[in-house]
């Protein structure tokens, strides 16, 4: 396993060693203490399944309490995938980092708690598989705008298909955030 520093430093891209023939792949997608070695010490409470059409956005979320780390991949399809820091203190606060995530690449992102994510369904379909650190608060839950001018965030897609909680989202000049 290869796991890479983004352009946000906590944000990891990991790329599993895949073993393939003419069967087809094995790949392992969670090892505690291979990722635990790589800077990845996490522990998983929920494990969640996506599926999504084409020019979907989903976020981008966060939890303002009960932080949520993320380990994020695709096994249908391809996505661009967004995530953003969201925490005062840091020299990349307000900052993001965009990666595309496919079946086909198989690459994984860690998303520590502190930052909001998001992605937008560019394949016909996509399913989007990940863990996370704390359970869904959706009390806590806040959604950040993703089209918000000042993230300067270069989506593939003018007019996403969205949920109403994230045509709601809020710019990040109005977001809470996290010290």
């Amino acid at each position: 396993m290869q796991v890479t520093a983004t352009a946000l430093p906590e944000v990891k891209l990991v790329e599993p060693r895949v073993f393939g023939d003419a069967r087809g792949y094995f790949l392992e997608s969670w090892n505690a203490r291979a990722f635990a070695q790589a800077g990845i010490d996490a522990a998983f409470v929920q494990d969640n399944h996506s599926h999504s059409h084409h020019g979907v956005l989903r976020g981008l979320h966060y939890q303002i309490a009960h932080a949520q780390g993320k380990l994020v991949r695709v096994v249908q399809g391809e996505v661009f995938d967004v995530v953003v820091d969201l925490r005062r203190s840091s020299p990349t606060f307000g900052q993001h980092v965009a990666l595309v995530l496919s079946a086909a690449n198989r690459r994984m992102l860690w998303v520590p708690p502190g930052f909001a994510h998001g992605f937008l369904v560019v394949s016909e379909e996509a399913d989007f598989l990940y863990k996370t650190t704390e359970y869904w608060h959706p009390e806590h839950e806040r959604t950040l705008l993703w089209k918000d001018p000042a993230l300067r965030i270069a989506w593939p897609l003018e007019a996403p298909t969205l949920a109403a909680k994230d045509a709601a989202g809020v710019p990040l000049a109005d977001a809470e955030t996290y010290p």
